[in-house]
């Protein structure tokens, strides 16, 4: 298994593990997420997203060429503030490993990655969201050291599922 970096013209190989990410995501939380929302838009919108310049995305590639997990994660420039110092914060907005290759460390080597990259790009902030009843995200991010700091709350109106 090699990581590499999937530049926005590639975009279209993670929608397969985007997919499956998304599924979990709207078995867990209907009301919140769109289901199964088609290939070509996925593609298209991802591939926007990875040519933002802050924005990038590593994958685990296998021998083959197979994509075994991806990440996308974001370098972020945070001012100062009289509450707070200037940081660079890498966040982590992604991540996703394939089914047979879970628990493997996979997932373990592209977060290694991504913060030995955003340390080299000066970040000091390495930073991640995951929702509530992803406990394989939850022990990922506590075995890479980190730890809950916020916890967010949502109400949504009714009508407003899609």
């Amino acid at each position: 298994m090699k990581i590499i970096e999937v530049p926005a013209a590639d975009a279209e190989r993670l929608v397969p593990l985007l997919q499956d990410l998304h599924a979990l995501h709207v078995a867990y939380q209907p009301e919140r997420h769109i289901p199964a929302p088609g290939s070509d838009g996925l593609a298209g919108w991802l591939q926007g997203w990875l040519g933002a310049e802050t924005i990038f995305a590593l994958a685990a590639e296998s021998p083959q060429g197979t994509l075994l997990g991806y990440l996308i994660y974001e370098l972020q420039d945070r001012p100062a503030l009289p509450l707070r110092p200037a940081e660079t914060r890498a966040m982590l907005h992604h991540i996703s490993v394939t089914g047979a290759w879970r628990r493997m460390g996979v997932g373990k080597a592209l977060v290694e990655a991504m913060k030995a990259r955003a340390l080299d790009a000066g970040a000091t902030v390495i930073a991640a969201t995951y929702a509530p009843f992803n406990t394989a995200s939850a022990a990922l991010m506590k075995g890479m050291g980190m730890e809950p700091v916020l916890t967010m709350a949502e109400w949504r109106a009714k009508g407003s599922a899609p």
